[in-house]
């Protein structure tokens, strides 16, 4: 059985009207969500085992590929690429240890596409959206 992700707790937020840092805010957790599901439902692994498969799909350099790839590969849509420019445009001021600039950008770009997509309720184009992510 699977979290229910098909309405958000308050349908009176507007995505439209969230900084995309915010967006990446709660993206981030959506992500880490679907990863840690998909691993779960793969296979039975000790707990420290599936932490360490999922800080390796959570990392920037990881989701920076999966953004390039979903990108280039025509995959999104025009709405979605302005937001992930958006979010990839943001200036932080916070930048990881193990993760080029560029990198991280595109990551948070990523992040802040699936908190708008998730806050907009499109979960069915963001299970899409990550399915898509897991197959490259």
């Amino acid at each position: 059985m699977t979290l229910n992700l098909n309405s958000s707790i308050d349908a009176s937020c507007d995505p439209k009207r969230l900084s995309p840092l915010t967006l990446a805010f709660i993206g981030d957790s959506v992500f880490d969500l679907l990863v840690r599901e998909m691993l779960v439902c793969e296979a039975n692994r000790p707990a420290n085992r599936l932490h360490n498969l999922a800080v390796e799909r959570v990392c920037a350099a990881a989701q920076a590929n999966a953004a390039r790839r979903l990108w280039d590969g025509g995959y999104l849509t025009e709405e979605e690429i302005s937001v992930l420019k958006r979010g990839r445009n943001a200036h932080t001021n916070h930048l990881p240890k193990n993760a080029s600039e560029q990198d991280y950008h595109l990551a948070t770009g990523l992040e802040a596409l699936f908190g708008y997509l998730y806050l907009s309720g499109e979960i069915e184009r963001l299970r899409d959206l990550f399915r898509l992510i897991c197959s490259f």
